[in-house]
């Protein structure tokens, strides 16, 4: 089973309570199909765990099948270096079929940033290395597409529906009792 190779740390984007008994990091494409339809069924999880659970979403642009991914990537980061990456991650999974500049720089005016300055981090490719870096973060914990799951450091290879990650996470939490059917 594949581990994280780079462990949550304070330069993770994380939400929910950062000393959790268990963790959920997710490598993500904001253009990439599956990871849109695990958007709901993380923020589901999320609900069900409460304060038992942590998230944390690492950027996995495959810009090689989805040419908006590393740029919706970078209007994350910048977001994030504006106090607002959850705001922005959110809105960009819950417009996935729309990604482009246009709407990039209206999320960033919904948002109350600035336009220009998103238009100047991207020109600059300011928030490109830390993009990169979680890319190959994951590329070095095994990962190869997206979404990929890692439930306290361990990859979860099964499915991503709520179910199965509701007892991947249990059976973490010690709380899953399999069924006699199972």
């Amino acid at each position: 089973m594949s581990k994280l190779s780079i462990a949550v740390n304070a330069d993770d984007h994380l939400q929910g309570n950062p000393s959790a008994e268990c963790s959920l990091v997710e490598y993500g494409d904001y253009q990439c199909p599956y990871c849109g339809e695990a958007y709901p069924v993380v923020k589901r999880i999320q609900r069900h765990f409460g304060k038992r659970l942590s998230f944390v979403f690492r950027n996995f642009p495959l810009s090689q099948m989805h040419p908006w991914a590393e740029r919706a990537a970078e209007v994350a980061e910048f977001a994030g270096a504006n106090g607002k990456f959850w705001n922005m991650h959110d809105l960009l999974f819950e417009n996935q079929e729309g990604l482009g500049d246009a709407l990039f720089l209206k999320l960033t005016e919904m948002l109350e940033l600035s336009p220009s300055q998103l238009e100047s981090a991207i020109e600059e490719q300011t928030y490109r290395a830390r993009v990169r870096a979680d890319f190959a973060g994951g590329a070095r914990s095994g990962v190869n597409g997206t979404p990929t799951f890692f439930i306290n450091g361990e990859r979860h290879n099964g499915p991503f529906d709520f179910d199965s990650l509701r007892k991947a996470i249990e059976r973490k939490l010690k709380l899953y009792v399999p069924s006699i059917s199972e």
